[in-house]
């Protein structure tokens, strides 16, 4: 009887690591945060690609971190970050290079 019951906690605890995996960085909100405006910095050079704000999990919150410009990356597309609605609430989706 006691083999079941550990068995059962396993799977239990198994089930409630890969809940906490489906969203990357696993923070939600109900409300997405408003974004800062501000004036876009003219570009330093001239392979320069605007890659926009992002948000970071920081404290308990999201904080915003500003734009900032990279060198273009040959063979390379940047993808904007976003915000995904889940039935949980909010949760952002960092931009990345494909």
């Amino acid at each position: 009887m006691k083999t079941i019951a550990k068995f059962g906690l396993m799977i239990l605890l198994a089930g409630s690591l890969f809940t906490s995996c489906t969203v990357q960085g696993g923070y939600w909100v109900r409300e997405r945060p408003v974004e800062p405006v501000y004036e876009r910095p003219v570009a330093p050079y001239d392979d320069a690609i605007w890659i926009g704000g992002e948000w970071e999990w920081r404290g308990g919150n999201y904080v915003y971190l500003r734009g900032h410009y990279e060198h273009r990356r040959e063979g390379h597309e940047w993808i904007p970050g976003h915000w995904n609605n889940t039935p949980r609430g909010y949760a952002w989706e960092r931009g990345h290079w494909r």
